[in-house]
């Protein structure tokens, strides 16, 4: 398978009231005309749910502020895809580069361990089936860790209603039924969203979860100085401003309306952020396309793995979803008709880092984002570890 600034600081603490209902920084957010350092050392993705590309960036979208304004500002990808069907399985591969197996394709119903049936086959694969993987695959986080890099993930709604989660490091017990797979009106965090909690080696040390898996609403005070961003920020909407509900169960419309509202929000106080400014870089996918009944289609080298013939169910991939990214080192109105994907995305990371490939990030055939992206300053890559 495959392939500093009074000013600034004022303008995120007006952002932080923003997150509870006030407007976003009066700046807009402006991607700056230069980087203030040669390499990236703050990335922050968004994942958003379920939609082809055609859908999302064509005419008539209903997100005009992700499918015009934002890749005016930055770069679109138009041959970006999902490695699989249905949910879970392209957020593991995110931070893991492992690819989907049986479980991971009906996005963990019940939220059981992951039973191996082998050894590691390559391009270190785990081999079985299940949801929470043991400590013996690796992931992202885990690299940061050691490189001495920080991370979080911020997950919107987590903890709204502590009868099904809690509001850090939210997870069902193991084994047991994942009452998360549907939103209610006063909560629509999904477990499933949330690729973190699906490794033993982040749940099973609580002190270390409960300060990297947070709520959303954490996420203005984090940036409001570059000391305080991670190195890494993953950010989950929830159910209904991921655009996966439509309509949400609290009322709104949902789909890609509450999707473009959510980063109309959002991105601005991130473009504002130190930490941006300086070495920023902001990629914004989906998890998928509509479904494997739709468009399964994969690039990049994407084959059958150990443990699924079909990654995509009915095909072998997630199907074109697009992405767009921000930074000062890509030049505003970038267009890039490159073949990408989720592992893509994570061997990107990982080379801006200086860090090991994991799983598929390193199976021949990938490829990391280059200049057709990064074309305002081909960022330097720091030697791997």
């Amino acid at each position: 398978m495959l392939r500093p600034c009074l000013a600034l600081g004022l303008a995120l603490a007006t952002a932080s009231l923003g997150a509870c209902g006030g407007s976003a920084p009066v700046n807009g957010g402006a991607v700056p005309a230069q980087p203030a350092s040669s390499r990236v050392g703050h990335v922050f993705v968004i994942v958003l749910e379920n939609k082809d590309y055609d859908t999302t960036f064509g005419n008539g979208s209903p997100a005009p502020y992700l499918a015009q304004t934002l890749p005016a500002q930055g770069a679109l990808l138009q041959n970006y895809y999902g490695i699989g069907h249905e949910s879970l399985d392209n957020y593991i591969a995110m931070v893991s580069g492992q690819g989907p197996n049986l479980q991971t394709q009906s996005d963990c119903q019940i939220y059981t361990d992951f039973i191996g049936t082998g050894p590691l086959v390559p391009p270190q694969q785990a081999v079985g089936t299940g949801c929470v993987y043991p400590t013996t695959v690796a992931s992202l986080p885990d690299q940061l860790e050691k490189a001495g890099l920080s991370w979080k993930g911020y997950m919107e709604d987590m903890g709204q209603d502590p009868s099904r989660e809690s509001a850090t490091c939210g997870h069902p017990p193991l084994n047991r039924t994942d009452n998360t797979q549907k939103a209610t009106a006063g909560d629509q965090y999904a477990t499933r969203h949330n690729p973190f909690v699906y490794f033993h080696a982040i749940i099973d040390d609580p002190a270390r979860c409960d300060a990297h898996v947070v709520n959303l609403a954490a996420l203005p005070a984090d940036l409001a100085s570059a000391g305080a961003t991670p190195n890494f920020v993953f950010i989950t909407p929830n159910l209904c401003n991921d655009g996966h509900d439509a309509p949400c169960a609290n009322g709104d419309p949902g789909g890609l309306i509450s999707a473009n509202a959510f980063l109309q929000k959002w991105v601005p106080q991130i473009l504002a952020a130190p930490a941006f400014r300086k070495d920023g870089l902001l990629i914004v996918t989906f998890d998928e396309s509509d479904g494997p009944q739709s468009d399964a289609s994969a690039c990049c080298g994407e084959g059958p793995g150990p443990n699924t013939p079909l990654p995509g169910i009915t095909g072998l991939g997630g199907g074109r979803i697009g992405a767009v990214l921000l930074s000062p080192f890509i030049k505003p109105g970038t267009v890039s008709a490159t073949a990408y994907n989720h592992y893509s995305l994570l061997r990107t990371v990982e080379d801006l880092f200086g860090l090991a490939y994991l799983g598929y990030a390193g199976a021949s055939g990938q490829a990391s984002f280059g200049a057709d992206v990064f074309t305002n300053v081909m960022p330097e890559l720091p030697p791997k570890q």
